[in-house]
């Protein structure tokens, strides 16, 4: 029983800190009607229903059958990277950066292991880690504090496109030139995967129509209440498996952080000194609190205190590179290599640590 309890709270750690933080606010300022209004539930509709299509997409071997065509194509170990590193980059755009970890690292692993380039593999991860970190901050949908402060500013997907567009590129350029610079023109022979998914195309049809209707409520045409009822009666007759495949901790992490930044907002005190501090500069203020408790929270918890919105995007995003847990889906990545690879924990933590901080440093030096 108390092992399940450490193996809980040391995988749930975000969670069961945001309930803490709004337990206490709690009893700070006692529940009222007010607290009905802390909740954005458009996010939270989109969030699920997007969860939901993904798996499914995944489930039907869509990323897997992608990953797998692409890689039937390479010749060299600097192209066999190339594309691992790529397929996470653009791919955390549309599936967010822990489904394209949660997908392609695990298949990363299998490939570097086929190919005899372990030696490379904690570096190759981080680069993996860190493109879908940065790929994902393109676009509204690529992870949860984009979702969320998308929704709360009011911008068009094209505006935050054209806000988040350079960084993206200039992200692109440091990992090309970290592939061209680490990794050589070395022929690299992979047998054919043994475990190929079949595509099932019939469902993926379905799948990608319901995509499209979470875009579409996404930019504001389609009713959030209107997409979960279409995705809820379609997961329920098609495959409500599904619905045990969610992150709900992070559903239930969302709501936790909501109450608490609504209760802060009501303390004078706090509130202050919080809206006092982010006269300096929220783009640094932000990076710095996400090495503390992730981006996510910190878009949270900031989001309640300023209005400048496109500071604290770039921030948050920005923020994802650093510690491991500078961003959540990190930790995925992490977990899969000591999984398979016990004995390369420090090491990796050594590489991780270290390329993240350049990337960050580089990020930092542009941003002042």
């Amino acid at each position: 029983m108390i092992k399940s309890i450490k193996l809980f709270l040391k995988k749930e750690a975000v969670l069961v800190m945001s309930f803490i933080l709004a337990f206490i606010s709690c009893f700070v300022v006692p529940p009222d009607k007010e607290y009905f209004k802390y909740i954005d539930t458009a996010t939270i509709i989109i969030l699920f229903c997007l969860m939901l299509v993904i798996s499914g997409l995944k489930e039907v071997g869509l990323f897997q059958h992608i990953g797998e065509a692409l890689l039937n194509k390479i010749k060299t170990e600097r192209q066999l990277i190339l594309v691992l590193v790529l397929l996470c980059f653009f791919a955390s755009m549309f599936i967010t950066n822990d489904v394209a970890l949660i997908t392609f690292v695990p298949l990363g692993i299998l490939i570097i292991n086929m190919a005899n380039m372990n030696n490379s593999l904690c570096f190759t991860i981080t680069l993996m880690t860190i493109s879908a970190n940065l790929g994902s901050m393109l676009t509204p949908i690529g992870n949860p504090q984009n979702l969320y402060l998308y929704s709360i500013s009011n911008f068009s997907v094209i505006k935050f496109i054209l806000i988040m567009l350079p960084y993206t590129i200039i992200s692109a350029v440091l990992l090309l030139i970290c592939i061209w610079l680490m990794y050589s023109k070395k022929n690299v022979n992979i047998d054919k995967l043994e475990d190929k998914k079949k595509l099932d195309k019939n469902s993926l049809i379905y799948y990608l129509i319901l995509f499209c209707l979470c875009i579409l409520t996404v930019i504001g045409i389609i009713s959030d209440i209107i997409l979960l009822i279409i995705i809820f009666i379609f997961i329920l007759v098609k495959n409500r498996t599904l619905l045990l495949k969610i992150d709900y901790s992070l559903l239930l992490t969302f709501i936790c952080f909501f109450v608490f930044v609504g209760n802060i907002n009501r303390i004078a005190i706090f509130y202050e000194f919080i809206v006092n501090i982010l006269n300096y500069n929220i783009r640094i203020i932000s990076i710095f609190i996400s090495q503390i408790i992730s981006n996510v929270p910190t878009a949270f918890l900031l989001a309640g205190f300023t209005e400048k919105w496109t500071e604290l995007i770039i921030g948050t995003n920005i923020g994802g590179l650093g510690t491991l847990i500078a961003s959540m889906a990190s930790l995925i990545s992490y977990k899969q290599v000591i999984i398979n690879y016990p004995n390369l924990k420090n090491k990796y933590l050594t590489v991780f640590t270290l390329l993240n901080i350049i990337f960050l440093a580089i990020f930092c030096i542009l941003l002042i």
